[in-house]
């Protein structure tokens, strides 16, 4: 009997503890989107969680909690039990910039996410409405400066990275115009379209369809290189201007103490996911670029962003509405 009992302790124990490489997944595996359903950060993680219940031969379920700039979802992640079942997929804001703007530190990325990879990379794309008198980056920044705060900027929200990089765009070139804040990117894209507002700096996941049918101008894109759907626009590093790189990046997260069996086959199945032909063409339809990173790579990357943007957040001291 009481050799019974130790190996019912045994297996307890076995089950309680650390998941172990080989043990997970053995059950569904939450993924929380810090974003409502159909956006660019929702688009990656589904496209991610369908390949890893291919691969992984569990579900993997989306979770959908949008709210205060991705705060709600972010410090429902870290407070998460770190056993590899609860993951998170997020971007520049909600992992960011988030708790700087609500000025509160509900979560620190640092402290509490444990960088898995990187999953995609969408470039930003400088638009204009067809009515502004600029048919290129120079003609653009003329005008700005002939009449400040004539123009106005089409904004998904504050602390986006559209928004800082219209606040580091201003800082640096000594420029000024308008900023109109939208509830996302569908609604400041319509008052785009009207011609209510002049120009975005908007993800091409949104904004290509419009660039192709001829009712947006776009002036330069923030990639490192030209985008093969949009051959003849420029970078800005192309034009001189380094700095305006930004771009929205979509990464996988575990919780801070996830077991490291469990963060290794995370980082070598997703790894082989984007390298899948039809996931790359999948990210490339949306306008982004399926990328990887090692987990060290993608802390380091985050490191820089977070070194990058946090200043100008507070230069410009924005606030969440």
């Amino acid at each position: 009997m009481r050799l019974i009992w130790i190996a019912i302790a045994a297996a307890a124990a076995m089950l309680a503890g650390p998941a172990s490489g080989q043990q997970w997944p053995a059950r569904s595996v939450k993924l929380i989107v810090p974003y409502p359903a159909g956006g660019n950060v929702d688009s990656a993680a589904r496209i991610v969680a369908d390949k890893l219940q291919e691969k992984l031969g569990q579900p993997f379920i989306i979770e959908n909690k949008a709210g205060a700039g991705g705060m709600i979802a972010g410090e429902a992640f870290a407070k998460s039990v770190p056993d590899g079942y609860t993951l998170f997929v997020g971007a520049n804001g909600p992992v960011l910039f988030a708790t700087e703007i609500n000025k509160r530190e509900a979560y620190n990325w640092k402290k509490d996410f444990l960088p898995i990879s990187t999953i995609s990379m969408t470039p930003l794309v400088l638009e204009v409405h067809p009515s502004v008198q600029a048919n290129n980056f120079k003609e653009f920044i003329e005008l700005a400066k002939r009449e400040p705060g004539k123009l106005t900027m089409a904004s998904p929200g504050p602390g986006t990275t559209n928004h800082l990089l219209s606040e580091l765009m201003q800082s640096n070139l000594d420029l000024q115009w308008v900023t109109a804040h939208y509830r996302g990117n569908a609604p400041a894209i319509n008052d785009l379209l009207g011609g209510q507002v002049q120009f975005a700096f908007d993800q091409l996941t949104v904004s290509l369809q419009h660039i192709k049918a001829g009712l947006f101008r776009a002036l330069a894109v923030t990639s490192p290189h030209r985008l093969k759907s949009l051959p003849d626009v420029p970078t800005f590093a192309e034009l001189g201007y380094k700095d305006f790189d930004g771009q929205t990046f979509t990464g996988l997260f575990a919780p801070t103490g996830t077991p490291g069996p469990v963060v290794d086959k995370l980082h070598e199945t997703l790894v082989a996911i984007l390298k899948d032909p039809g996931v790359i063409d999948k990210f490339e339809k949306l306008g982004g670029e399926a990328t990887a990173m090692t987990p060290d790579e993608f802390r380091a990357y985050l490191e820089r962003e977070d070194a990058k943007w946090i200043p100008v957040v507070r230069k410009a001291n924005i606030k969440a509405d």
